[in-house]
């Protein structure tokens, strides 16, 4: 992309830039970003070879680490969350691991949010701890945990907000001055707002992480993730990419490209879809409890309302009863597809303390609140009243 259309896009708003960001036409002149279906690249001769190799000439060398689809893609992303750099990956999990592998060594002290993505904790307990990194869980909201869990060696501070599944809402802001008081990084999963509803970069944060396989996508259709930040850290996580090989494929990159063009469209319904729901739920007999920021009494409503656009697609509640209870409502439903995955069109419906979250123990799903009787929806794009007779059937099986 040429310097004036970088300057004009610089300026643009998101929907533009969800459009157009990253975009470089070829010799082909074509409209639609091309898939560049290549695992190597040819030089000219030796020199430019050594030259690319070794980073002294600009180009691509190798689709592990430079594919000039998956460059379109970095640059969009980046551009939505205000950041310098981007960098794909396979999966969110991998864009998890890989920043995490970047910046940190064996002997530091990471401190994270208990309300993550249950394969968040086990991968920090169970992998990263082999390597000397040790990680110290603390509530999402409550600052005063994140204070005192500091340590000299703390060097990265790791948090999702919305969580999953209970939509607690974590203060980027004062949570990123706590960081950067111990010369610290702060890192956000941003997957559940995405940057159309929430930026963590312009709240503080050093590096945002995306399971782009959810809202990016927005059709259920490809695993990938991406991370953000600053030039200075993305060179490293760029760097492990390289050696280590976490790749985002061209083909997946490329749909992902696709699912930027609508985000902000399909967030703004996702939300308004599950704010109609979590009112609904809140007034039928059998539900015990309903989480969704997006209700006014939510401990985090003024927060959420302070630092996202709207509040997400996500939504869970408890049903009166047990485990057997929250299963019968789930296999009475017949609209909704029971799986663990989010940000689909297609509305899903799923059971955390048996799924998403079943290897945590017993002890940090409590811990986390992840209650036998809990129920996740991730509402789509269907009819709202449609989806409201599914969850109808749900509760007459309780």
């Amino acid at each position: 992309m040429d310097q004036e259309r970088r300057d004009v896009l610089a300026q643009a708003e998101l929907d533009t830039r969800a459009v157009r960001a990253g975009q470089v036409r070829t010799h082909e002149g074509e409209h639609a970003e091309p898939i560049f279906a290549t695992s190597s690249y040819v030089f000219a001769n030796a020199a430019e070879a050594a030259a690319r190799f070794s980073g002294d000439q600009p180009g691509n060398v190798y689709s592990r680490y430079t594919n000039p689809t998956v460059r379109t893609f970095e640059e969009r992303i980046a551009a939505l969350e205000g950041a310098e750099q981007g960098v794909a990956t396979s999966s969110g999990m991998a864009a998890i691991l890989t920043t995490c592998m970047a910046l940190l060594k064996a002997g530091d002290h990471l401190i994270c949010s208990r309300s993550v993505f249950g394969t968040t904790t086990v991968m920090l307990t169970k992998y990263l701890a082999k390597f000397g990194v040790e990680t110290s869980f603390v509530s999402p909201t409550r600052l005063e945990e994140w204070q005192a869990a500091v340590r000299p060696n703390t060097q990265m501070l790791f948090l999702e907000t919305p969580s999953n599944p209970l939509a607690e809402i974590a203060d980027i802001a004062a949570i990123a001055e706590v960081a950067h008081s111990c010369d610290s990084l702060l890192v956000v999963d941003n997957c559940f707002c995405t940057p159309a509803l929430q930026q963590p970069l312009a709240l503080g944060a050093d590096i945002v992480v995306h399971s782009a396989t959810k809202y990016l996508d927005g059709q259920g259709r490809c695993v990938g993730g991406a991370v953000v930040g600053r030039a200075e850290q993305m060179s490293e996580v760029l760097g492990f990419v390289r050696s280590a090989g976490p790749t985002m494929s061209a083909f997946n990159a490329w749909v992902f490209l696709k699912g930027l063009e609508t985000l902000r469209l399909r967030m703004e319904a996702h939300s308004a879809s599950a704010l109609t729901l979590a009112k609904w739920l809140r007034e039928q007999a059998g539900v015990e409890q309903v989480f969704y920021a997006g209700l006014p009494d939510h401990p985090g409503h003024a927060l959420a309302v302070k630092q996202q656009r709207a509040f997400g697609g996500v939504l869970s509640f408890r049903v009166k009863g047990d485990r057997d209870a929250a299963w019968r409502f789930i296999d009475a439903t017949r609209l909704m597809s029971i799986t663990a995955n989010l940000g689909d069109a297609k509305t899903t419906i799923v059971h955390p303390a048996t799924t998403t979250h079943g290897r945590l123990s017993e002890e940090d799903r409590k811990a986390a609140g992840i209650t036998d009787n809990l129920i996740r929806v991730a509402v789509g794009l269907e009819a709202v009243d449609d989806l409201k007779a599914d969850l109808s059937r749900g509760l007459a099986a309780v």
